[in-house]
């Protein structure tokens, strides 16, 4: 599946009283990013609703200034359920601030479970299969 990336600059409105990212403005990228991977998967923006945020691991700060790359990519399928891998990283920094899994159900009109239809790709690398298996899991 294909990896759906997003790139934002880290503004002052931005900010916790730490004066670093707010957990709460990365989690809502971070949320926008999937979604966007499942919906654009799927076909339908209309048709996704979010159940789960799973285990969003916040690492390291992120200051101001800094431009951070969000990647989101399907890592396992049910019936109606799509989890999404997402990762946030520092670019022209080595860290990984932020990771974690989403949880998508694909449904009708009415709000009904609705079967998505998709298939997984095969793992482009060790490092995808090693998601997979942590989003199988979920």
């Amino acid at each position: 599946m294909k990896t759906h990336v997003t790139n934002r600059l880290v503004k002052q409105g931005d900010l916790n009283h730490h004066g670093t990212l707010f957990a709460g403005r990365a989690a809502e990228w971070f949320v926008e990013t999937a979604f966007i991977a499942a919906a654009t998967e799927v076909g339908d923006s209309s048709s996704i609703v979010c159940l789960n945020i799973h285990g969003l691991v916040f690492r390291n700060p992120v200051h101001p200034g800094e431009i951070i790359t969000i990647k989101s990519q399907i890592a396992a399928l049910g019936n109606t359920r799509l989890v999404v891998h997402g990762e946030i990283t520092v670019v022209n920094r080595d860290i990984q601030p932020i990771e974690g899994f989403i949880t998508f159900i694909h449904v009708d009109a009415e709000g009904k479970k609705l079967p998505h239809g998709l298939k997984l790709d095969p793992a482009a690398d060790d490092k995808e299969e090693q998601i997979r298996q942590k989003a199988a899991l979920l």
